[in-house]
C-alpha cells in the first residue's frame, strides 16, 4: 500500500492507527490472546504481536504515535536555496567536472544544511521538486576530433576487414587473419602495422 508525502500515513490513518493499538493494549491488560485481539480489531496477528513486545516494554505510552513518518526535511524555502546553489554549477563546489550527481548534491546539502539525507531520499526529493536525470548535452573538454577521424579513416577498416579474412576451412578464434590496409598478417588478436593497434578477435 502506498501512502501520500513518500511513505508517511495521513494524520487521519495515523489517528485510527493509534486507535486500534490502544484498544489492543486494552485486551493485554485483560489477558486476551494475540489471535482473539486481532480478529476484534481486523489486523493482522503479527502486527497484534509487534504492538503486544512494545506494550510490554513501555506500556499503553509506547503505542502512542509518533508523530509524521516522513516529512520533507528541506522547506521549500530551503529547496530554493538549494536549487540556487546547484545553479552555480559543481565547479563553484570544488569539483572539476560539471556533472551534479545524487552523491554531489548530498555534500551540498549536508554543507548548507547540516542535514544528512540518503542517496534515495536525495533523488526522491529532487523527483518531488520537479528535477530528473539528464544526459549530458556537451562531448567532453578532452575530446579530440581529429583523432577520432584518423582512426575511423586507418583503423576501423582493418578491425572490419579482420573480422571476415579467415583463412579457408578454419573455425579458429587464433585464425590467421590479413589486413587489406597494411597487410599485417598474424594470428587474432591482429596488430595493424599501418596504425599500431590491436583488434580483438572475432
Amino acid at each position: 500500500m502506498r501512502y501520500p508525502q513518500g511513505g508517511g500515513l495521513t494524520a487521519e490513518r495515523q489517528q485510527f492507527r493509534e486507535e486500534l493499538r490502544l484498544k489492543a493494549a486494552e485486551g493485554f491488560a485483560r489477558g486476551e490472546a494475540s489471535s482473539v485481539i486481532a480478529k476484534d480489531l481486523r489486523v493482522s496477528v503479527r502486527s497484534v504481536q509487534r504492538w503486544r513486545q512494545m506494550w510490554d516494554e513501555g506500556g499503553p505510552r509506547a503505542l502512542r504515535s509518533q508523530g509524521p513518518a516522513s516529512l520533507p526535511r528541506l522547506s521549500e524555502k530551503q529547496f530554493a536555496q538549494l536549487e540556487a546553489e546547484l545553479a552555480k554549477g559543481p565547479a563553484a563546489h570544488g569539483w572539476e567536472d560539471q556533472r551534479w550527481t545524487l552523491s554531489r548534491v548530498k555534500t551540498v546539502i549536508g554543507r548548507r544544511f547540516h542535514l544528512t539525507y540518503t542517496i534515495q531520499g536525495v533523488r526522491k526529493l529532487l523527483v518531488r521538486n520537479g528535477w530528473s536525470c539528464q544526459v549530458p548535452a556537451r562531448r567532453a573538454m578532452e575530446r579530440d576530433d581529429e583523432a577520432v577521424a584518423g582512426w575511423v579513416k586507418e583503423v576501423w577498416p582493418c578491425a572490419e576487414d579482420s573480422r571476415r579474412l579467415v583463412e579457408p576451412g578454419s573455425s579458429s578464434s587464433c585464425a590467421v587473419r590479413r589486413c587489406d590496409s597494411c597487410g599485417g598478417e598474424g594470428p587474432s588478436p591482429l596488430t595493424c602495422r599501418s596504425g599500431e593497434v590491436e583488434l580483438g578477435a572475432a
